[in-house]
């Protein structure tokens, strides 16, 4: 049996997780520069009224909710690439997890930056950080409300890379 070639590199616009022959690959940014790379991400858990009074006034029967959802969204952007098969491991060099409260709509509302010096973006730490920020929150206070709702979860913007900076367009 003859080995099969190397796998070609992908077509230019085409998803860059796989090669020619459809094959999923991690992708090779050996050539690309280290530059400071950033990335904003944002969601948003919505609960019933007396779910949300209690995260809101630290009441939680679990403790601290917001500071714990804290501590876990900066720990998920550190471990990204153990979680996504196909991420590289970045060297982060700052993670900022933000949390709001809209009390009108009981809603809570988690933003994410995350920044490198590397090769290839930060815009999957900063979604994986929101998403467990999230899930974090709906774990502490499940067991009054196992209702809650994450949406809206998104990338806000990019900066860096060769790709240049990107920018969501206003909600």
């Amino acid at each position: 049996m003859k080995p099969e070639p190397p796998p070609e590199a992908p077509a230019a616009g085409a998803l860059t997780h796989f090669d020619t022959r459809g094959q999923a690959h991690m992708v090779d940014v050996a050539g690309k520069e280290a530059t400071h790379r950033t990335a904003r991400a944002a969601g948003l858990i919505r609960m019933q009224p007396a779910t949300f009074a209690l995260v809101a006034g630290g009441h939680a029967k679990k403790g601290d909710v917001l500071g714990v959802a804290r501590i876990a969204a900066i720990q998920a952007a550190k471990r990204t690439a153990d979680l996504v098969p196909l991420c590289h491991p970045l060297p982060l060099t700052r993670v900022a997890v933000e949390f709001t409260l809209d009390a009108a709509r009981s809603e809570v509302h988690c933003t994410a930056q995350v920044e490198t010096l590397g090769r290839t973006g930060v815009e999957m730490e900063a979604l994986t950080a929101v998403q467990i920020g999230l899930l974090t929150v709906y774990d502490m206070c499940k067991a009054v409300d196992r209702g809650m709702v994450m949406e809206g979860i998104r990338v806000l913007e990019k900066r860096g890379g060769k790709s240049g900076d990107w920018a969501a367009p206003p909600a």
